[in-house]
């Protein structure tokens, strides 16, 4: 594929159209509500219609919001609206306040409180409320509200992890991910409400992290901490596959917190968020990047050899957004902007169907279904190419 047709804005809101309808219309469920995300990432067949998981509805949420900011179909504004009222009838517990991270149709299997789902539950309804849709800003506020008062600690700058159903228990685990989705969701709520609570909480969040959290001999960034915020180089290492705690580095988080650095450079820029970012995104390749196939590792050790050497198509769309927004400072990232996708459209995206598949081997083998519970509902490439379509329509306006 020519790099120059991937950064068209024409072809990048022709392919969000295109992932959102593999999506639609079997992703909607008019039985329990909400939506089934338990769809075969290779014919779209439903292989489980009752597993309703708090992330996948959030991102479900998101991805339709975008469809109507970018004047898709004219189903997304009811698909969108669809997720968001059962996000608050299904998922909510109006006893303990709080979202319920996995349901059987409507009934809570795990009422565990993350604040990576609450996170995500912010990001939909900011992104709803930004494209003028009911409840969109009452699902963020509430969300927000929930975050503020059971996940954040003021005295770190950062926020806890999960707890019990009743918040009577708090883990002493701390994760970056949850904290890099918290930023995510504080940026796009201040994009939606002009609020500056929001983008200061995103800035306080993004500095910790990228730079008081930051090792001191090469700058990468650790996943697990203890409650104390110090570094637990222990954690999870005999579980290196864990779905949202793998033991190890992670490139796709570095290259992810380099595109959270630029967009937080858009609304508040410092001089440190591009040279950071630049820094971010250049260990990822230099530490993750499979030079002799291509693709990122999904993690590797503190010396840099890899751990875990399947690939995911997440950690390439966040290098696309990354790339894209690298691109404003230096135009330099567009080669990596069109290789990244040239090696996205051989290895994950499904050619049948332009959804993109999970995972794959080292070699790029799809060595089995991908079927489980499902929290990817296509927000990865919508959101990145979500990213991508503003950084080439403001180049295009510029120079008209």
């Amino acid at each position: 594929m020519s790099g120059s047709v991937s950064r068209r804005p024409r072809w990048i809101r022709q392919y969000i159209h295109n992932v959102l309808s593999y999506y639609y219309p079997r992703c909607i469920d008019t039985h329990f509500g909400g939506y089934i995300a338990q769809l075969d990432e290779q014919d779209g067949h439903v292989y489980d219609a009752r597993t309703k998981h708090l992330v996948a509805t959030a991102r479900a949420v998101h991805n339709f919001s975008v469809g109507c900011l970018l004047e898709g179909p004219v189903w997304c504004r009811a698909a969108a609206e669809h997720g968001l009222t059962f996000l608050q009838t299904g998922h909510w517990d109006d006893t303990h306040e709080g979202y319920d991270w996995l349901l059987a149709g409507r009934d809570t299997e795990d009422a565990t409180r993350h604040c990576y789902g609450h996170a995500f539950v912010m990001l939909a309804g900011a992104r709803a409320h930004q494209a003028g849709i009911d409840r969109g800003r009452e699902t963020l506020e509430r969300a927000f509200a929930v975050v503020d008062e059971h996940f954040w600690e003021p005295e770190h700058g950062l926020c806890a992890d999960d707890a019990s159903a009743d918040w009577s228990d708090v883990s002493p685990y701390r994760g970056l991910n949850a904290n890099m989705h918290t930023c995510e969701a504080l940026l796009a709520a201040y994009e939606a409400t002009g609020e500056s609570r929001y983008l200061d909480r995103a800035a306080t969040i993004a500095e910790r992290v990228t730079r008081d959290l930051a090792q001191s001999d090469d700058g990468r960034l650790w996943e697990h901490y203890t409650a104390d915020w110090d570094a637990d180089f222990d954690y999870n290492r005999d579980d290196p596959t864990h779905q949202f705690r793998p033991w190890g580095y992670q490139p796709g988080h570095h290259v992810e917190w380099a595109k959270l650095l630029l967009i937080l450079h858009r609304h508040a820029p410092e001089a440190w968020h591009v040279t950071r970012a630049n820094a971010l995104f250049d260990t990822a390749v230099d530490s993750g990047w499979d030079d002799a196939g291509g693709g990122f590792f999904y993690t590797v050790d503190r010396e840099g050899e890899p751990v875990v050497t399947d690939k995911y198509g997440w950690e390439v769309t966040e290098a696309i957004g990354a790339a894209a927004l690298l691109s404003r400072h230096d135009e330099a990232y567009l080669e990596w902007y069109d290789r990244l996708w040239d090696y996205a459209h051989e290895h994950f995206v499904n050619p049948r169907h332009g959804n993109w598949y999970e995972r794959v081997t080292h070699e790029h083998q799809r060595d089995g279904p991908n079927h489980g519970v499902a929290v990817e509902p296509g927000y990865h490439p919508i959101n990145n190419a979500w990213v991508a379509v503003q950084v080439f329509e403001d180049e295009h306006e510029s120079a008209r």
